[in-house]
């Protein structure tokens, strides 16, 4: 089997560290308990290991290809896509109303874990439909609900996001895409988008475009920018689908990861103008839009946690099978698998540390998004979603950076092996690669960690969430262990950390923007890092719990040393990264420019 869903795994992370049972008595969340936690995953599981997992190596080998304007994907993936829609998994956490099941955001996460790690370049096209179904769900209009939800969460249908032009990347300011109004009430779309992931392809019976466009007269800059629905076929008042819009793929690209999704060039309007239907008012489509970047940039962020765990299984397997060199401790008096290596071990570890400090991380943050939409209780509501928004760039920023150390990592565990193609470890790291950059690089997350997350509020954010990390040291403190007392040790240490970076930021971000910016990408990786080893040292407590009750030694020994490993040897970087984003910036940002 090329991968094995790590169903286990993610169950204990949902029931002792995400509070499943308490998303379960959220209104709507009833019946979302672990029952139906473990019944949905091992469905999932089934269906992600069986049908999509073996389709990821020969989507790297065969691409996507174009041909006359037609995109055909890799042979299986429109099968497997049928069976993914008919199983009801692109409607896991939608709502009930459009024909979705209505679970909660937690559960919906490890489903899209499953399929990022069983096929990365075939799970973008459900990534996507499920932005696209969340931006029309918030700002669409009950039309545009009805003639195009349904469709789209039973998987008939697939979404995009348009907001990129070859002279608009990040700076969406300068989208130029334009969009005239009609008599009728719709607007002809006129532009070229790039960048676009399934923007064109033969999986679904039509394709949903959410177009970020400018309406003739609108004032510059992000406050004139509007949100379009254009699809690919246009939708008859039966739900039907009519003739074919004005919008054409004119090439896919030649990528160095993720070689099965097609990424295409769209050409909106040169036979007349694409239909278009605005998406709420007019000179909002950046709000409305970034409500599918914000559940865009937590999926990616699982896309991190995903490859790191396909490749991380692929190391290891490789680690028991090739043998090579004796023991250094002379256990053994032959040639050993290099599992026995303490190196080996180390980079094992490394990896398997990374992906599940962000995994219970990424869950943990789910669970808010669940509380936030769903708790009767409004302040519990506000506080809930404070913490999600702080936590989404860093589910994005750091899960996906860390993913390159995995998967690297995997590559390495290979040795000259890993280089070469056939053994597969390659692919996971040339997919990473990606990760960091879509949905807003790095960069990107970081400054909007600093800047909306952290001084806006002059880090109060920061310090209410540091002192639930402190009851969480008090409970280590509390425990007779070596694992709690060194985990707490790594933990406080790396909490103050945190304060004083937060400090330092909420501080300077007005009188010394330079010198804020110059560590935000460092600010950001000690925040994750922090968070990750704080949900890990949670993990902890819960299994020296559960092995104290007799349940599962085995399991629970792994999760106890994994948690400390990550204390010992990730969480205890924090102080470091604190003293270069407190004390290092002159280095940025003192070097002339012309020295460059």
């Amino acid at each position: 089997m090329t991968y094995l869903a790590p169903v286990k795994d993610m169950l204990f992370v949902m029931n002792h560290v995400a509070g499943l049972e308490a998303v379960a008595t959220l209104p709507g969340f009833e019946d979302a308990g672990p029952d139906t936690a473990a019944a949905v995953l091992d469905e999932c599981a089934k269906l992600n290991q069986d049908v999509i997992a073996p389709l990821n190596w020969e989507g790297d080998k065969a691409p996507s290809s174009f041909k006359d304007g037609v995109v055909t994907t890799t042979a299986g993936f429109k099968e497997a896509f049928k069976q993914y829609g008919a199983g009801g998994w692109q409607g896991v956490h939608h709502p009930v109303d459009f024909g979705g099941q209505g679970l909660p955001k937690l559960i919906h996460a490890a489903c899209i874990e499953m399929v990022n790690s069983a096929n990365m370049s075939f799970a973008l096209c459900p990534l996507l439909t499920d932005g696209a179904i969340e931006a029309l769900l918030t700002a669409g209009s009950d039309e545009l609900k009805a003639r195009y939800l349904a469709p789209m969460v039973e998987g008939r249908w697939t979404g995009t996001m348009n907001l990129t032009e070859p002279q608009a990347g990040s700076d969406l300011s300068m989208v130029r895409s334009r969009a005239e109004p009609q008599p009728d009430g719709t607007y002809k779309l006129f532009g070229t988008k790039i960048y676009i992931t399934y923007g064109e392809h033969d999986m679904a019976e039509n394709i949903v475009h959410l177009v970020l466009a400018r309406v003739t007269g609108a004032p510059e800059g992000v406050k004139g920018i509007s949100l379009f629905v254009c699809p690919k076929y246009m939708v008859n008042a039966d739900g039907s689908l009519g003739a074919r819009n004005d919008v054409h793929c004119v090439s896919i690209e030649h990528k160095m990861g993720i070689k099965a999704s097609p990424t295409a060039v769209l050409q909106y309007g040169d036979h007349g103008g694409a239909i278009g239907y605005l998406v709420g008012q007019e000179n909002r489509g950046l709000e409305y839009m970034f409500v599918m970047m914000n559940a865009a940039r937590f999926a990616v962020g699982q896309q991190g946690i995903a490859v790191s765990e396909r490749a991380y299984q692929k190391a290891v397997q490789y680690a028991r099978d090739r043998v090579q060199s004796r023991p250094v401790d002379g256990s053994l008096n032959t040639a050993a698998p290099i599992i026995h290596h303490p190196d080996v071990k180390r980079m094992l570890m490394t990896m398997r540390a990374y992906t599940e400090g962000c995994r219970a991380m990424a869950f943990v943050a789910a669970a808010a998004l669940d509380a936030a939409h769903a708790h009767p209780d409004a302040a519990v509501r506000k506080q809930n979603q404070a913490f999600y928004e702080f936590m989404v760039p860093l589910v994005k920023g750091y899960s996906t950076e860390v993913s390159l150390e995995v998967t690297s990592l995997g590559v390495q565990v290979h040795g000259g092996m890993g280089f070469i193609e056939e053994t597969g470890a390659a692919q996971h790291y040339r997919d990473a690669k990606i990760l960091t950059i879509y949905e807003g690089t790095t960069a990107i997350q970081a400054n909007d960690l600093v800047g909306r997350k952290t001084a806006r509020d002059g880090g109060a954010t920061v310090r209410a969430i540091c002192e639930q990390i402190q009851d969480t040291e008090a409970q280590l403190a509390a425990r007779s262990s070596d694992a709690a007392k060194a985990v707490g040790k790594r933990l406080a240490a790396g909490r103050q950390a945190l304060l004083d970076a937060a400090a330092f930021i909420a501080s300077g971000a007005k009188g010394s923007p330079n010198a804020v910016f110059a560590g935000s990408v460092p600010y950001l990786m000690l925040a994750g890092n922090v968070m990750a080893g704080w949900q890990l040292a949670r993990s902890l407590i819960a299994a020296e719990d559960q092995l104290a009750a007799g349940n599962e030694p085995d399991f629970m020994r792994a999760k106890i040393t994994t948690a400390r490993f990550y204390a010992d040897h990730i969480l205890s970087k924090a102080p470091g990264v604190r003293d270069s984003i407190v004390d290092g910036a002159a280095g940025v940002t003192e070097m002339a420019l012309d020295a460059f």
